[in-house]
């Protein structure tokens, strides 16, 4: 069994009939050149040790190498061992607050940049749990479905900024309903939303929401980011502060940590709450969280173990190369002597 690691380098392949092609319409050149020069058994004479096998020779082995290197880039990779891989674990949801009230900076380096970094923190420490991704603001956005893939995770979620929901504003309720959709209701896997926001909540029914959700098998521990003294919402342009969000009277708007809302919600569904502020803090309520939610088996696969194989491509092109550079056009000696080719008059 194997598998291409990057199979974008393949197409590099389909270079090599081009510089064929090339090579051929070169050899055709020079040889109506040399026939316009004078007779070709006269043009030989004049070059004696010039070796009409040698040129082929080299761009072959120049043509190989670049096989070689090609291939060394796309990584093929051998299965050596096979074994079945039984994991254990919980569906987590990150709900995670995009709205303009989290780009203030009571919170360095801002309140959504320390969400990220939290929940990037929290991923670190999963074993075989599946998570997705929910951004919210006014509305909630499906950012990245159910997965075990933790790279492409942390790749989405450093991704996301106040713009990838348009309705500003925070409906925790919808963010709520949206992560409920993510969980199977057959599935007996234990279902846990994880949600991180400063608690400014703009809409109605997220205590019923809740509370549907808890009839679903769903906890939600809320995790909540920013202070009680607040901050005011800055306006950057380039990533310079230009001005401050200001209201309807041209005041200054301060958003301040509503950690109350948030605790609601996680007594509504058996969860807890966290201030966010301190990383340790949370990783270790939230490890401590797991440990006492039961685990379930969700999934059973064929899993391969496999090694690259992109060193020996590599050394063969190497070495191919090196012996492209010490290859002379003209004729070897003692080959030359054994007239493999028919090079002699």
């Amino acid at each position: 069994m194997y598998e291409l690691e990057e199979q974008g380098y393949l197409y590099w392949i389909g270079i090599i009939p081009v510089l064929v092609l090339l090579f051929l319409y070169v050899l055709l050149w020079k040889r109506k050149k040399q026939r316009e020069f004078g007779d070709l058994a006269l043009v030989k004479r004049l070059s004696p040790d010039r070796s009409v096998f040698k040129p082929v020779l080299k761009f072959t082995l120049m043509m190989l190498a670049l096989v070689a290197l090609v291939l060394g880039l796309v990584n093929p990779k051998i299965g050596t061992k096979m074994e079945t891989v039984k994991r254990e674990g919980i569906d987590i949801v990150f709900a995670i607050d995009v709205s303009k009230s989290m780009l203030a900076e009571d919170v360095a380096p801002s309140r959504l940049e320390k969400s990220k970094q939290l929940v990037s923190q929290i991923i670190n420490q999963l074993g075989n749990d599946r998570i997705g991704i929910v951004a919210y603001a006014g509305s909630a956005f499906p950012v990245l479905p159910i997965t075990t893939d933790y790279g492409v995770s942390k790749m989405f979620l450093q991704s996301m900024n106040t713009s990838v929901v348009s309705s500003q504003g925070t409906s925790l309720d919808e963010a709520i309903k949206l992560c409920s959709t993510y969980f199977d209701k057959g599935n007996k896997t234990s279902k846990l939303v994880i949600m991180v926001s400063d608690g400014e909540d703009h809409s109605e029914g997220a205590l019923e929401a809740a509370a549907e959700a808890n009839k679903n098998g769903m906890k939600i521990i809320t995790i909540g980011v920013g202070t009680e003294k607040g901050g005011p919402i800055p306006i950057k342009e380039n990533g310079v502060v230009q001005n401050f969000k200001r209201d309807n009277n041209n005041e200054v708007v301060i958003t301040k940590l509503n950690p109350q809302s948030l605790m609601e919600i996680a007594k509504e569904t058996k969860g807890g709450y966290v201030n966010g502020n301190n990383t340790k803090e949370v990783l270790a309520y939230i490890k401590k969280a797991l440990d006492n939610i039961q685990k379930t088996e969700f999934e059973a696969t064929e899993m391969a173990d496999f090694q690259s194989q992109f060193q020996w491509f590599l050394g063969i092109a190497f070495v191919l190369l090196f012996v492209d550079i010490f290859l002379l056009d003209r004729r070897t000696g003692w080959i030359k002597k054994l007239n493999l080719f028919n090079e002699k008059e």
